[in-house]
């Protein structure tokens, strides 16, 4: 977790017991005495890299902080049906409580991260990275990133200040007032921070081109089809890095790879994943 500010993993936590837990667990407390010890086993159901072992932890020991809870499988490694990532022992009632918050940040993090490695075993063996995007679920930026890079994948942008990426609605305005992008790559140079770098979307060969001649410190091929991109990376000629992006699928990545570029950016790792199969079994 050091890749991510505890503080605000805390916070995103007190929100997710708050919206689960609400006017309180009747069933459990109708139920269950309160005093009554149990031990519970968190169990992979399927197969995939585990993310978010410490985030579920916390989910526990925020409502009880006296339960025992030993961390097997930590984060990053692989499991498969029947692993157990997990055991609790303490109050019955402290874990069903939470159990499925605790399981909503680990079954979704480990989603993301399985599905980041399945791409980065995809290219295996190209230098090519692997990298996330913007598009994410709004208050779970940090987590999910952080399950990327456990999954193998790079960080791109994590919010707009971290670098300036000039995209098709920029260029669709400073166009409309005539600049070129040699002009728009230079007017960013002067206005923003010197030590960000300058990324350009650009959706055809004569803008690549252009991108390159300005010293974009990164061109983002948008949509481009293969023998496109090819294209662009004899055009460029190493002079800057070069990024494909737009509707690459897991079928598509190798090909993509292939082609030359140094980054592939899939919205697909945050924005759709399919949550890895994990269920807590009282014993």
């Amino acid at each position: 977790m050091e890749l991510i500010d505890i503080q605000q993993v805390e916070q995103l936590i007190d929100q997710a017991i708050a919206e689960d837990l609400g006017k309180g667990d009747i069933t459990t407390e109708a139920l269950v005495p309160d005093a009554q010890p149990g031990k519970a086993l968190i169990v992979a159901k399927a197969k995939g890299i585990v993310a978010g072992t410490e985030v579920a932890k916390q989910v526990f020991l925020t409502v009880d902080p006296e339960l025992k809870i030993d961390i097997l499988i930590k984060d990053g490694y692989y499991v498969k049906p029947g692993d157990i990532i997990t055991k609790l022992e303490g109050k019955s009632a402290s874990i069903l409580k939470v159990e499925r918050v605790a399981l909503n940040f680990l079954q979704h993090l480990s989603g993301v991260a399985s599905e980041t490695a399945r791409y980065v075993e995809a290219v295996k063996g190209v230098p090519t990275q692997i990298t996330d995007t913007r598009k994410t679920t709004p208050g779970l930026r940090a987590l999910e990133k952080y399950a990327v890079a456990v999954g193998g994948g790079k960080n791109h942008r994590m919010h707009l200040g971290d670098a300036i990426l000039i995209k098709d609605n920029h260029l669709a305005v400073l166009r409309n007032q005539g600049l070129t992008i040699r002009e728009i790559i230079d007017r960013a140079r002067r206005k923003a921070p010197s030590k960000l770098k300058v990324e350009i979307e650009v959706k055809t060969l004569q803008e690549a081109v252009e991108a390159a001649e300005a010293a974009a410190d990164i061109i983002m091929l948008d949509n481009m089809n293969l023998d496109e991109m090819r294209q662009a990376v004899k055009l460029i000629k190493g002079r800057t890095l070069i990024e494909a992006s737009g509707g690459i699928t897991l079928n598509k990545v190798r090909a993509v790879a292939e082609t030359g570029v140094d980054l592939i950016s899939v919205g697909a790792l945050t924005h759709s994943p399919k949550a890895l199969d994990i269920s807590l079994e009282l014993q």
